[in-house]
């Protein structure tokens, strides 16, 4: 949404509460960055939704600044504008950012040693991922000992989901409109080594994935890797994350690897799913 016509006219108001940004560091930051984050932290339980004078008043910033600071941010679906008023609140878009990072941190802390049990298990690397838009999101991921494979995934890494065996063995477990939602959802980083798979191909791989209840199978980003993917299914029975076990392919073949690892990797799997119930979270799979 663009506001049509000029700014309007709103005397400049610097609150005490807030600190003036210092000319001294524009070096070294955004400007333009920081003021937009201003407005944003303007918001408040005691101020949910305001006026652009009130932002401006809230946030330390003159009216032709708040002016350009909302529209942008209204434009990027963070701030919405309240109906037949002149008034704006944040918008979900903005609260996931806060729901999201906490969400993960809370369970990394809770899914870190039940994969270094896994671990201790197979001997194996092993990671666990959620979805995040159209893209897996590693929260945890645990070596075995020193070993050091051809895989550069490290936690917080972004893999656009169809062309990751962890990112389809999440989507296999997704109702439709979600799935819907995370495939039309552009990747973050693009990888443009790995072609992802049509759609035609990609629902015969996720039905095959349903029925199996995992994938096993060579690596499509890293040659010479084998990995093994199971959901993590939460209490409504769809998936919250999947965890992975990768191994050098020279090393074991499909089957041995199941042999190993899916008994471990699905018990794994159901107390994570157990553990996070416990704790109250809400469905961490985000396709916003």
């Amino acid at each position: 949404m663009v506001f049509p016509g000029k700014p309007p006219r709103m005397s400049p108001v610097t609150p005490q509460a807030t600190k003036p940004l210092d000319p001294k560091e524009g070096k070294n930051s955004v400007q333009s960055l920081a003021k937009g984050l201003r407005v944003l932290e303007a918001f408040s339980s005691g101020a949910e939704e305001m006026t652009l004078s009130e932002i401006a008043s809230a946030a330390g910033l003159d009216a032709g600044t708040t002016f350009r600071m909302v529209n942008t941010l209204v434009n990027a679906g963070y701030v919405v504008r309240i109906p037949d008023s002149t008034r704006f609140r944040l918008s979900l878009k903005v609260l996931d950012l806060g729901f999201n990072a906490i969400a993960h941190t809370d369970l990394r802390a809770l899914v870190r040693p039940l994969l270094h049990s896994l671990v201790d298990q197979v001997n194996e690397a092993a990671s666990f991922a959620v979805l995040e838009g159209g893209d897996v999101l590693y929260i945890e991921r645990v070596r075995a000992g020193f070993t050091r494979l051809g895989a550069d995934i490290r936690i917080g890494t972004t893999i656009y989901a169809p062309i990751t065996s962890i990112g389809r063995t999440i989507l296999a477990f997704l109702p439709e409109n979600q799935l819907e939602r995370a495939l039309a959802a552009a990747p973050r980083h693009p990888t443009p080594a790995v072609q992802a798979p049509d759609r035609a191909t990609l629902d015969a791989m996720l039905a095959a994935i349903r029925k199996d209840g995992y994938l096993v199978g060579e690596s499509s980003i890293t040659k010479d890797l084998r990995l093994l993917a199971v959901p993590v299914i939460g209490t409504d029975g769809w998936a919250i994350g999947a965890i992975s076990v990768v191994v050098p392919s020279i090393h074991s073949t499909d089957e041995d690897l199941k042999a190993r690892a899916l008994a471990p990797m699905q018990q794994v799997a159901r107390q994570i799913a157990r553990v996070q119930e416990a704790i109250g979270g809400a469905n961490i799979v985000s396709t916003n």
